[in-house]
């Protein structure tokens, strides 16, 4: 799946006086940034007019990416199609995002890919997919894995559902290594989190909440970094939620295989405190934990052991999650929250900004070996200009998504993307250029 396509040059642009954050190359000083033909360049070519955004006092930033989102399209577009979430993500500061394959039907065969990939020429951002690991999401026999490489997914994942066969989930890690591409795992004994609603505890026992113990993702983390050992193969855990997740991958990584991980910013900033007025936007798997599991994921951020944060974004229609507690489904969006959560609650002098933008640039562009997350002349225009002062109180109606299901409305939050850029091309502002 190549980048979006779009007929038509996009010009010169000169983003002038910003501070320039590009972990990529180690870059951190006020410059500016320039766009000629879709490409960042050293210099313009000619004397030929060009268009400038005024950036003083703002971040500029390689365009963010989301290695985790969830579309639903194909099957539920009455939840989120493609190009929703695309204007949501392009809003949320994000110029590529990449989506799961839990559709219906799922991305298990090249023509449920090659039919997002068409959808996804048109829209606002990059859209890459994830394709199944298993045939139908049903954990039986591997999905046609060589075909959808050929095709263009970026990574393999069964997510929303584990790999229980431990047989099977060899093979998948085997295959994976021919074309180097990931296997995503979604970390979760089945059989540990049968029935459980949130994070297994003093408040789930509280609540009278059938609960989620963390040896349920800690179980699944342990075998399959073992399988990577055994496959030399790449693994990648997503939505690591627990203390002793993060210990088991900082160890493993310690041992030489070859294993990332991501984290989600509800599961840094948000605990299972939040479930005691039962509302569903908080019931999210894996579930979330306490504030020792924060600090321990916040610790594997700044230690280098978490390489990338996600959003998780999945959306939800209103009638499913105005259910009680125990039906409603899990998940909660995030594209348009992501950025402003992390600016008002992540960065101290341990983590600070240049730190924050590589999880969303460098680290998942790395893990899915994609050609973007830089600023580096000649790489594709892809940019975020962020305001860190702009505060706002995050309500319902100002999502772009077609689902309103998030665990932070109400929140008051201060920074977000006012600009986003995708191939030289403006997809979401909030100011103005200057011209």
């Amino acid at each position: 799946m190549g980048r979006r396509q779009e007929a038509g040059a996009p010009g010169k642009i000169l983003i002038a006086g910003g501070r320039v954050i590009d972990p990529a190359s180690g870059t951190d000083k006020v410059a500016d940034v320039k766009i000629e033909d879709g490409v960042i360049v050293k210099d313009f070519s000619g004397k030929v007019a060009f268009e400038t955004i005024d950036a003083k006092g703002l971040i500029v930033t390689p365009g963010l990416i989301d290695m985790h989102v969830h579309l639903r399209e194909p099957g539920r577009e009455d939840e989120e199609t493609i190009a929703t979430g695309a204007r949501a993500a392009a809003a949320g500061g994000f110029t590529t995002i990449v989506c799961m394959p839990n559709t219906s039907p799922p991305i298990d065969n090249r023509a449920v890919l090659d039919y997002v990939t068409d959808k996804a020429a048109d829209v606002a951002v990059n859209v890459l997919a994830i394709a199944a690991i298993t045939a139908g999401l049903a954990g039986k026999c591997l999905s046609e894995m060589g075909d959808l490489a050929a095709g263009g997914a970026v990574g393999f994942s069964d997510d929303g559902r584990p790999v229980t066969d431990s047989g099977l989930m060899r093979r998948a890690l085997e295959y994976s290594k021919v074309f180097d591409l990931p296997v995503i795992s979604h970390a979760e004994d089945a059989f540990l989190s049968k029935d459980g609603v949130m994070h297994e505890g003093f408040i789930s026992t509280q609540l009278g909440l059938q609960g989620i113990p963390a040896a349920a993702e800690e179980t699944m983390i342990a075998r399959d970094i073992i399988l990577a050992e055994l496959t030399g193969a790449r693994l990648h855990i997503t939505h690591v939620s627990t203390a002793g997740g993060v210990a088991l991958v900082r160890a493993g990584k310690k041992r030489g295989i070859r294993v990332t991980a991501d984290v989600t910013p509800h599961h840094l900033v948000l605990t299972d405190q939040n479930l005691k007025g039962y509302d569903t936007n908080y019931k999210i798997n894996p579930p979330l934990r306490t504030q020792a599991d924060n600090k321990a994921l916040t610790e594997g951020l700044i230690d280098g052991t978490v390489d990338a944060i996600v959003s998780d974004h999945a959306p939800h229609a209103a009638q499913e999650k105005e259910q009680e507690i125990e039906t409603a489904p899990f998940g909660a969006i995030g594209l348009q929250t992501t950025l402003p959560v992390l600016l008002t609650h992540i960065l101290s002098e341990r983590f600070d900004l240049p730190a924050l933008i590589g999880k969303l640039t460098v680290g998942p562009a790395r893990i899915l070996g994609l050609s973007a997350g830089t600023l580096s002349p000649g790489e594709p225009a892809d940019i975020t200009i962020i305001d860190t002062k702009a505060k706002h109180k995050v309500e319902a109606g100002a999502f772009l998504s077609k689902s309103r299901n998030s665990a932070f409305i109400g929140a008051d939050l201060g920074g977000k993307a006012i600009y986003t850029i995708v191939g030289g091309r403006p997809a979401h502002e909030e100011r103005r250029p200057v011209k």
